[in-house]
């Protein structure tokens, strides 16, 4: 064997299998991944607000020296400097972060000034990094000052070769100005942009009265600042609760302004459009909505944008007022959104927490006293430094002659030099490597003046070292000057307002021709609406195997309500229903409703009217029919409960009459049942066996009425033998009741 071959090795395949259970090996690793996903990727540091690749991405345009005074640089240059220097994530990744911190619709203050094509509003995405340039912005600049001074630390790159900063100085509070939006593993946060100058106000509040409450910052933070403005329409004691919790939502409008064309003819103009909504989809949600005929009101749309945005939307009719208008589209469509707020971030220590708006600001505030205090302390380094070799020089030019003499006739002049004099090492090389011309009187009375100077700064700095009430005083006039540093990006572009309270259902209601029709529901659940009414069902056509369901006598204006077995209501506009023509349409591309669903009444909503609803269970509660009112395709789930089974009228009955499967039967008082809005009641009727079969709602004074299966109507006077408590198990049915224990046919 050659003597530079290595021995071959003892260790075989299976010196590497670990014996250990699957679940703990997969619970470590994926505790593992959860939290390099959770620290490495997803959530802001609550100091600089950033994100690891936002951060590695600013750093290194640093060192590329992109500063706002220099030329851009190529982006993919930028790209491969963070990639592979920092972040070994894939150039994609990184181009896409830095695409997005240029964007000025974006970001409400935009820490790359990007050169090229960007992106834009409308959701067009950026040209390829070999064409696009950046440099850093003034508010980069903000975030990266000090970087140099030991204002905070760094931690070795992912292979060791370099150093990275654990975190920015950060001169003004990122983490608000910007926000984000992250999902992380088993968490999640999403941070709306504020104004910064309103942020340092509440900055410097807190830094004159620390138990300064939540309603106390609010003076100055008064709400989220989109870069794309728009109106918050989110009442103060919501954005006050969002605040003092750091949860809650933020709900924002288009700004819009009403163009008049002369002779009673208007337009509407929207200038403005909510964060994060892309202009090209909502003009296409907006004519949708039109096609769909689902915007009554909206007559057209059309993108007359610019540089600036400009959406014209024309109404239907001029008798239809703006407000009205816009309050059917706001409910429509992407013209008002709601901004989820989740202040969740990494502490100091790299814990994750929700925050509120105070202990954001103080940890940031935190953040920039220790920025301060490292700054200074390294600056004091430097100046006893400098003062050290300038105590040194002072001695040589008090002694010059003997200096001189050493220099030049010892043959270790350093050595000699220190002997003589007790200097250190470091000031007698500063003395040799003093040059002859530096030795003029002027030059000695500069030195005496900077050695003043100095000390003086020094003394000050560690003055301000010694007292916590100087450093906080320096951190607020720090804060003063980067307010002004950020200038006209202070000024704020979202704006307040309430809500007008506009019945828009009510005007899209006048504008529906109002004309009898009659609903008809296929047992296989087929939909459509014949003009008029349907004296004859039996006349009625289906596709081969389907019958009829449900026929429901309504007004093209009326609303309707569909009640399914998973205790879903449904509701559809009767003027949107297909006409009769055929077999309809399939109700289920309507509503979003699985197949194993079925629906147990189809009818029309009146206002002020109230119905029972009960479960196969035998619980039930009393339902006014406005809370089941949602034109969601997903609907509004009311009725807790495995199976849904009655939905009954009560009208003015004042007794409630139900039979289980048992054949026993119960009576008793309406009264006794709750009224809610959701829920799954209470019980109806007790069981010892199977479960309830049927119910009825009627007037004590008039009787309880049955119908059989032939059609034959039978009053019961003597209901009274079977009233009780409910919730009780009630008697057998009398003689004569309908042998399929219901009140009425199915």
């Amino acid at each position: 064997m050659p003597l530079d071959t290595p021995p071959p090795s003892s260790a075989g395949p299976g010196d590497r299998i670990i014996d250990e259970p699957l679940s703990e090996a997969l619970s470590r690793r994926y505790l593992a991944y959860a939290l390099s996903v959770i620290t490495d990727r997803a959530l802001p540091d609550v100091r600089d607000g950033l994100k690891p690749v936002q951060r590695r991405v600013l750093y290194a345009m640093r060192e590329m020296r992109l500063n706002p005074d220099a030329a851009a640089r190529k982006c993919a240059k930028v790209v491969g400097e963070v990639m592979g220097g920092y972040h070994p994530h894939g150039d994609q990744s990184i181009y896409d972060t830095l695409v997005r911190m240029a964007q000025a619709f974006a970001q409400r203050y935009p820490q790359v000034d990007g050169q090229g094509n960007f992106g834009n509003i409308d959701g067009d995405n950026a040209a390829a990094m070999r064409y696009t340039e950046a440099k850093l912005t003034v508010a980069a600049t903000l975030l990266l000052d000090g970087i140099d001074e030991d204002a905070v630390d760094f931690k070795p790159t992912y292979d060791g070769s370099d150093d990275e900063p654990v975190v920015l100085p950060s001169g003004f509070p990122n983490l608000l100005a910007n926000g984000t939006t992250g999902i992380a593993v088993g968490m999640a946060t999403s941070i709306p942009p504020h104004n910064a100058g309103e942020l340092i106000d509440a900055c410097l509040l807190l830094l004159d009265s620390p138990e300064a409450t939540t309603a106390d910052l609010m003076v100055h933070v008064k709400g989220p600042d989109f870069p794309t403005g728009g109106v918050i329409v989110e009442p103060h004691a919501s954005l006050l609760e969002t605040y003092d919790t750091g949860r809650g939502g933020v709900r924002l409008r288009a700004l819009w302004e009403k163009e008049d064309l002369g002779k009673g003819m208007y337009q509407i103009v929207v200038t403005q459009v909510p964060y994060q909504v892309k202009k090209a989809d909502l003009v296409e949600q907006l004519a949708d909505l039109i096609e769909s005929k689902k915007a009554a009101l909206l007559g057209d749309v059309r993108d007359e944008s610019a540089e600036d945005v400009r959406l014209v939307l024309e109404p239907k009719s001029r008798n239809v007022e703006p407000e009205v208008l816009m309050e059917s589209l706001f409910r429509l469509s992407d013209l008002e959104t709601r901004f989820s707020v989740n202040l969740n971030v990494l502490d100091a220590r790299g814990t994750p927490g929700v925050l509120n708006l105070k202990q954001a600001l103080q940890a940031f505030l935190a953040h920039r006293r220790e920025v301060l205090v490292r700054r200074a302390r390294h600056r004091l380094a430097k100046i006893e430094a400098r003062l050290h070799i300038l105590d040194g020089l002072m001695i040589a030019y008090l002694n010059l002659d003997e200096v001189i003499r050493i220099v030049r006739y010892e043959e270790e002049p350093k050595q000699r030099l220190i002997e003589a004099f007790a200097l250190t090492e470091i000031q007698a090389d500063a003395i040799l490597n003093t040059r002859l011309r530096q030795l003029a009187r002027l030059e000695e009375m500069e030195i005496r003046r900077e050695h003043a100077e100095l000390s003086e700064e020094r003394d000050g700095i560690q003055g301000m070292l010694a007292s916590t009430h100087a450093q906080w005083k320096l951190v607020a006039a720090g804060l003063r000057q980067v307010k002004t540093a950020l200038g006209k990006l202070n000024d704020r572009r979202s704006i307040f307002a309430d809500a007008p309270q506009v019945d828009a259902e009510a005007a899209i209601e006048a504008m529906i021709v109002r004309e009898p029709i009659t609903v008809i529901l296929s047992d296989r659940g087929w939909i459509r609406a014949a003009k008029g009414r349907v004296e004859d069902p039996s006349e009625l056509k289906f596709k081969e195997g389907d019958k009829l369901g449900f026929l429901v006598p309504a007004e093209t204006t009326d609303k309707l309500l569909i009640f399914a077995s998973d205790g879903r209501f449904f509701t559809l506009g009767c003027d949107k229903l297909p006409s009769a023509r055929g077999a309809g349409e399939p109700l289920r591309l309507m509503i979003d409703l699985d197949d194993r669903v079925d629906i147990v009444d189809v009818f029309v909503h009146r206002p002020g009217a109230k119905r029972l609803l009960a479960s196969k269970e035998g619980y039930g509660f009393i339902l006014p029919e406005a809370e089941a009112i949602a034109f969601r395709r997903a609907g509004k789930q009311v009725l807790n409960a495995k199976l849904a089974l009655v939905s009954l009228p009560l009208g003015d009955a004042d007794h409630l009459a139900v039979i289980g499967d048992n054949g026993k039967l119960l009576v008793f008082p309406i009264s006794e049942l709750p009224e809610m809005p959701r829920g799954k009641g209470v019980k109806l009727q007790a069981y010892r066996e199977g479960a309830l079969r049927d119910a009825t709602a009627f007037k004590a004074e008039e009787g309880l009425d049955t119908v059989d299966a032939s059609g034959r109507t039978r009053n019961w006077p003597e209901w009274r033998e079977w009233l009780g408590r409910r919730a009780s198990a009630g008697k057998l049915a009398p003689k004569g009741f309908p042998a399929n224990k219901r009140f009425r046919p199915k």
